[in-house]
């Protein structure tokens, strides 16, 4: 036997308190009685008194409570076979890594912040099917589609800015490689969602955009960072020391900046949602809603061995029990004798 909820089995401490209130109560009531008739008269006083009435409608009241309890915390035994179809969407997420992505505008970082909005979807897009792609200047498959959201979790923690061979971001590579991550049936069922500071060195994203418009692919853009933006630190490779900023071909310090318009075009182009990440609190909803309005794609269907669930046998007992304490009077009826 199993139960559903475990947790509701304190309750049961109710059983005990009740039964020393009841007592309590009664000890009282009989010691108000004693004060104005002796013992001795009470069987001629009150001759259908009975203490052992009291003492079953007191058990049956203990017995019913603790059956409520457990009928709240849902006994299950007995096993039975049930097919569940899994359905859900296609999801590949796009991490930018570049360099730029470890500006610190956003506390602790860009990275940080994009790695903990990713977390938050996948912990509540259950049941889909989620992949990771790494991005700068081009594309690395960190996980297939899985519905294993944990792997997602787990291979996140390895991600560090800058860390691809290729420097730099450019955009169209990546998605392109995520989008060759679908099967070849056609969309309805796939979405890419981009994490990015927006910054891209390569051609755009306008070729791209039509091709994953075409393909039914709906890309969610996500800008993390701020406008104003932040001094680029250099990665400091000999420990800890003295902070150094990237500085341009003039000398000046370069700041990142957060681009929203290479982001905010991919985003309507493909009839996704554009949003901004200026926190690892960031509301997700909009885009999980998103998601979960579309159309389901079936992944197969399993066979489950499910638990029964026995809670009405508890709750059986809970009202015989509760009946016969309404039932056992606290006094005899038999009749007065004269």
């Amino acid at each position: 036997m199993e139960l559903a909820h475990p947790d509701l089995l304190w309750a049961l401490g109710i059983v005990p308190a009740a039964a020393l209130l009841a007592a309590w109560f009664w000890r009282r009531r009989w010691q108000a009685t004693a004060r104005w008739a002796a013992k001795g008269l009470w069987n001629r006083l009150f001759p259908s008194h009975s203490v052992q009435r009291v003492v079953l409608s007191v058990t049956f009241l203990c017995g019913g409570l603790a059956f409520t309890v457990l009928a709240l915390a849902q006994p299950r035994w007995g096993s039975s076979e049930q097919q569940v179809e899994r359905q859900g969407v296609d999801i590949v997420f796009v991490l930018d890594t570049s360099l730029s992505m470890a500006t610190r505008d956003l506390q602790p970082s860009r990275l940080w912040v994009a790695q903990t909005v990713i977390r938050t979807l996948v912990q509540n897009l259950p049941g889909h099917r989620v992949a990771l792609v790494q991005a700068e200047g081009d594309g690395v498959v960190m996980a297939p589609l899985t519905t294993d959201g944990a792997v997602i979790d787990l291979l996140l923690d390895a991600v560090q800015p800058g860390s691809l061979p290729t420097p730099g971001t450019e955009l169209e590579p990546c998605l392109e490689r995520a989008a060759a991550l679908f099967p070849e049936e056609a969309g309805k069922h796939q979405v890419i969602v981009l994490l990015s500071d927006g910054e891209d060195h390569g051609e755009g994203t306008e070729t791209i955009a039509r091709d994953l418009a075409d393909q039914g692919v709906i890309v969610h853009a996500v800008g993390v960072g701020t406008l104003a933006g932040k001094p680029l630190e250099m990665p400091q490779l000999d420990g800890p020391g003295p902070v150094e900023y990237k500085r341009d071909e003039n000398d000046q310090v370069v700041v990142s900046r957060l681009v929203e318009t290479n982001l905010e075009s991919l985003a309507r182009r493909t009839g996704g949602l554009y949003m901004r990440a200026s926190s690892a609190a960031v509301d997700v909803s909009q885009i999980l809603e998103r998601i979960e309005a579309m159309e389901k794609k079936s992944y197969g269907s399993d066979t489950v061995e499910l638990l029964e669930e026995r809670f009405q046998w508890p709750i059986a007992a809970a009202a015989l029990f509760l009946t016969l304490h309404l039932g056992t009077g606290l006094f005899r009826s038999t009749e007065e004798t004269p």
